[in-house]
Order: C-alpha cells, then structure tokens, then sequence
C-alpha cells in the first residue's frame, strides 16, 4: 500500500502498481485459466485482467486525476489528461500460459516514472525518470548495465519480424553475431529490464514506433534512465518516426549491433 497524498512520489505509485500486479500473477500461477481470445492468434487470461485490476487500483488511490491505458481495458480517463499511465498487466502471456515463468508486469508514466516487475524472482526494477534501481528484498541497488554476458535477445514474435528490410533470424545468423554475442530469446519485455541490470548486453525488436507501447514503455525508461544505448532499428532517435528498438548496455555493443544489421 501507498500513501495517497499528492506528495507521493511517482516511482513509488509506479513500483506499488507493478508490485501489485506481480502479486496477482504469482498467485493465479499454475491454474487453468481460460483464454480470452483477442484475434491473430493474441490471447488473454484472467491473470492478465486481474492483475490490470489490482495495478489500476493502486494507480486510481494515488493519482485520481491521472488517465490510465491498459492493454486489456483501454483508455480509462480522459484521453488528453497531462498525465497517462501506461499498463501491460503480464507480459509473456503465451509463456504463462504455458508454465513458464518468463514474464513480466510494466508499468510506466508516460515521459516519467517506471517499473517492470518479476512476479516469480521478486524483483522490480524501477526509476524516476532520471536514474534506475532494483529492489530485491527490500534493498534498492543502483542498475548498473554491462555488455560482460554478450547475451542479446532477439524479438522474434510476430509481426515484428515480417516488416520490411529487417529480419531477426538474419541477424542470428549473422557471422559476426555468431562470433561475437550468444542469442536469447525470452519473448517478453522483460528482457530489456535485464538489459538496464546488466543481465543482458542488447535487446533487438522490429516494429513501429514503442515508445508509447504499453508493451515496452517501462523497459524503455528503465534503460534510458540506467544510461543505456537506445535507438530504432535504423539507428535513428525513438519516437514518433522511430521504428523497433536496439538497446544496449554501451555504444560499442550497439554499434557492433547496428554494423551487422546494416549488413
């Protein structure tokens, strides 16, 4: 629980929603949960609905006036309030679905405060817009991002991987990929959390411009604000006109990264 007042800070609401939903998740784990069918092979369950309930009440309690845009619920608020909070209650949906505790919740103000949570390892990475931490039983650690593991994941989940002038198994087979890093691939954002504390050395996706995604929103600002690399798939700035995202844990990783997908 949280203090409601105004004085709340922001990365505390964003860290007691994330913390909320995890906890839903984490319970709901195991069982047979009925799919919810949203099209193109999509789905839903009801951990993914009740973790966004449990998230967008904590949101409501400390920040009433604030609008709120869930991947399972929609737009809750005012469209043009100055404030919108963006929620992907489960992360790795199918990988949940299946018994596999690869998943992750996000939670993210836009262009402010966030956290991606671990249900199964407890922790939750967040930040205040300007620096990163993790907390891992109770203790806050600064992120600390390293390019040591030589690990990248690669998005492969469609339709990223169908648009035009990128494929990721083209760059997995790669030889100076092959040479030089060894592929993952979790299928689930959480994969740039751990790219902010240095579990990882490179995310790559395709796709349109995520930066307003509730997919990736939190995982973005986890690793602007830990001091990672973080760009389009062209190596362009994010944003409006961006497309895809490489985010790596220093410049020399990303600019290997960048030459081979140029390739």
């Amino acid at each position: 629980m949280i203090n409601s007042s105004a004085s709340s800070d922001d990365s505390v609401v964003a860290t007691a929603a994330a913390s909320a939903g995890a906890d839903v998740v984490r319970s709901l784990y195991g069982r047979r949960l009925t799919r919810i069918d949203k099209g193109a092979g999509d789905f839903a369950t009801a951990a993914d609905v009740e973790a966004e309930k449990a998230i967008v009440d904590v949101i409501r309690a400390a920040r009433p006036d604030d609008a709120v845009v869930g991947e399972e619920g929609g737009q809750q608020g005012r469209a043009d309030a100055a404030r919108q909070w963006l929620v992907d209650p489960l992360c790795g949906t199918l990988n949940y679905a299946v018994g596999s505790m690869l998943v992750a919740v996000n939670v993210a103000l836009r262009d402010g405060a966030a956290a991606v949570a671990d249900p199964f390892s407890g922790e939750v990475f967040f930040t205040d817009g300007t620096s990163a931490w993790v907390r891992r039983d109770g203790v806050d650690e600064p992120l600390a991002p390293t390019s040591a593991t030589s690990l990248v994941d690669v998005n492969l989940d469609p339709p990223f991987i169908n648009l035009p002038g990128f494929r990721g198994v083209d760059l997995l087979a790669h030889p100076a990929f092959v040479e030089r890093f060894r592929p993952r691939v979790v299928s689930t954002t959480l994969a740039l959390a751990w790219v902010a504390a240095g579990k990882r050395a490179a995310y790559v996706t395709d796709g349109a411009d995520l930066t307003g995604s509730v997919h990736f929103a939190a995982g973005i600002a986890l690793c602007r604000a830990a001091g990672c690399v973080v760009t389009g798939i062209d190596g362009a700035p994010t944003g409006v006109e961006g497309r895809g995202l490489v985010v790596a844990a220093d410049a020399e990783t990303h600019g290997q990264l960048m030459s081979m997908i140029r390739s």
